[in-house]
């Protein structure tokens, strides 16, 4: 038996490591992990950990900010995902159940070709409430940026070797060799399953009459030990279940916590190589994310023109439309001229110097289709309503110097960021629009962007109370002792110190106090995923070489592709978003006018 070192990891050499985490799922993946970020990253700079992976079920949600808080620690980022594989058809009438792999980025080239099989599993095969990836795609996507790890008993070959088929595990083995070539590796898992040491030995056996690596992985789904109960509760919350249910999966175990470098060394003291292997792993992956940069959509100008060119032309024209409507006498007109031309100039030479000409236009362009296709759309609200080169665009009705304005409010070269129209269309004419512009650009270059719904704290009481079984009039009584604030985010432990009953309550009863206790280590946890009510990407091209795609699995409708990213992620890996919000009353002011008439 090899000797451990029981000194604390804090005090090893980093660039030493003796294990690195290769599999953890977030509390992006949304029903099974509750490891907050932030938390886990921190977690492991304490450990001395030179590296960890973020590998969410099916998705990539939270990779941006895991990259951004992962590098701020000086931990290099991992991104991966754990997959459904589709099985195969062992029979005219016979389909085998689905397994799991893990999948890593060592380069761009691996994340590109992550974001494409992501995206292909939600558009083209989702279904029992999961995406599900064909093997056949890797052929077709690539792999040369991918490590593949066998997804342990849950895999192909660990399902294989455990009925005893052990010439399918064989099979299966080689095909994900071929298909990975110096990438492929066993992965093996202690982490008190079921049958963990012989499924170890089956492994290592098969491994090495192949010649193939093994890797040691540990499944992390939550924090610290102590947070397995609330991880059971989030997952009973996820399907539904009652924890104390005897009937109820028990998939997980309380040995699925982020452990440190010294526990995993011991764990796998007999096997050196699977923990020198998820070193080396670990060193081979080095994916680097080009953030905040925007790229802009390719907007077409006419031959010989450039971006720059062409929005002064068209303001220029608008700009004589315009000014010939507000002032209708010549003398009038040209008195004023001078003012409005040097405005224009000015804004004209800040809209082009910060990169943005092409926003312009493109927003120009798809309101102006709305405006000449019956679509009613607002005046413009919000600080673009200060610019006079939106103004002369059409992209709002308002002449901002008649009130004064300050374009500034909305670009300003001092504090770079995106400009962003609030463009109000009318509710019935929105998806229009969103049509237009998918056939403008194409549609893969078109998405809308997806939204996370948290678990706020009276939810959070609430469905801990259902999973703990509890009456609901005494869970309610005790959600409703969570005060309400407009405009306002109240935790639990807001409301202890708001609502004194709250405090005496929980300080009397064991419920009480077993509820609470539960409900604040769930709150906060990303619930579910939405959709942002207005804004739309378009992309310089395939939205995949930016972000995978997500459609709700179990929807028909896969016009309702939203991005993996939200809001801010997006922007921070380049994409622009266009609000088009569609607005209710825009669309009764069109039916009173038209009845009206």
């Amino acid at each position: 038996m090899t000797e451990i070192d029981l000194h604390p990891e804090s005090q090893r050499d980093p660039h030493d490591p003796r294990f690195v985490h290769l599999r953890m799922h977030s509390e992006y993946s949304i029903s099974d992990g509750i490891v907050r970020i932030a938390s886990a990253v921190d977690a492991a700079a304490k450990d001395a950990q030179p590296a960890l992976a973020l590998t969410d079920l099916s998705n990539f949600f939270g990779l941006v900010r895991f990259y951004k808080a992962a590098r701020a620690h000086g931990i290099k980022p991992i991104a991966g995902c754990d997959v459904w594989i589709t099985g195969d058809g062992e029979g005219a009438h016979q389909r085998r159940a689905a397994s799991r792999a893990l999948l890593l980025a060592k380069n761009r080239e691996g994340y590109l070709a992550l974001c494409t099989l992501l995206s292909r599993a939600y558009l083209e095969n989702a279904g029992q409430g999961r995406a599900e990836l064909r093997f056949e795609w890797f052929a077709e996507v690539g792999t040369a940026g991918l490590i593949a790890l066998s997804g342990a008993q849950a895999g192909d070959i660990g399902l294989a070797l455990a009925a005893g088929r052990r010439a399918t595990a064989i099979h299966y083995a080689e095909r994900w060799a071929r298909s990975f070539p110096r990438a492929f590796y066993i992965e093996l898992q202690r982490y008190g399953q079921p049958d963990a040491e012989g499924a170890i030995d089956a492994a290592t056996s098969l491994a090495g009459e192949l010649g193939l690596p093994v890797v040691a992985t540990h499944p992390v789904q939550f924090l610290t030990r102590q947070e397995f109960v609330a991880h059971e509760a989030r997952t009973c919350i996820a399907e539904g279940e009652i924890l104390a249910n005897p009937r109820r999966a028990r998939r997980f175990t309380a040995e699925q916590y982020l452990k440190s470098q010294a526990e995993m060394a011991a764990s796998f003291a007999d096997i050196p190589s699977a923990l020198a292997n998820a070193v080396e792993i670990a060193k081979r992956c080095n994916l680097e994310l080009q953030l905040g940069t925007p790229r802009l959509p390719r907007f077409p100008v006419p031959e010989g023109r450039t971006l720059d060119e062409h929005l002064r032309i068209e303001a220029k024209a608008g700009f004589e439309r315009r000014l010939a409507h507000l002032y209708p006498i010549e003398a009038a007109r040209e008195a004023v001229r001078p003012r409005y031309a040097q405005r224009l100039a000015f804004e004209c030479e800040t809209i082009s110097a910060m990169g943005f000409p092409g926003y312009f236009l493109i927003v120009a362009d798809f309101i102006g289709w709305a405006r000449s296709n019956g679509v009613p759309v607002g005046p413009g609200r919000g600080s673009g309503a200060g610019s006079l080169v939106a103004y002369c665009l059409g992209i709002t009705d308002l002449d901002p110097l008649a009130y004064n304005l300050l374009f500034e409010r909305f670009l300003n070269p001092e504090r770079v960021s995106m400009p962003d129209f609030d463009i109000d269309f009318c509710q019935e004419g929105r998806d229009a629009v969103i049509d237009y512009v998918k056939n403008k650009y194409g549609a893969e270059s078109v998405a809308q962007i997806a939204t996370f719904g948290t678990m706020a704290a009276k939810a959070a009481v609430r469905d801990v109370g259902r999973v703990l079984d509890l009456p609901y009039i005494f869970v309610d009584g005790i959600a409703k002792l969570i005060p309400f604030k407009p405009g306002r985010l109240v935790t639990i432990a807001d409301a202890r110190k708001e609502e004194p009953l709250l405090a005496e309550r929980e300080a009397n009863e064991d419920e009480v106090r077993e509820v609470l206790a539960l409900a604040e280590q769930v709150e906060g946890i990303t619930r579910n995923v939405g959709m942002h009510a207005g804004g739309v990407l378009i992309a310089p091209g395939k939205l995949t070489d930016f972000t995978p795609l997500y459609v709700q699995p179990g929807s028909h409708d896969v016009t309702n592709v939203v991005s993996q990213y939200d809001k801010d992620d997006v922007e921070s890996v380049g994409l622009v978003k266009f609000d088009f919000l569609g607005l209710t009353t825009l669309t009764i002011l069109d039916w009173t006018t038209a009845h009206i008439r």
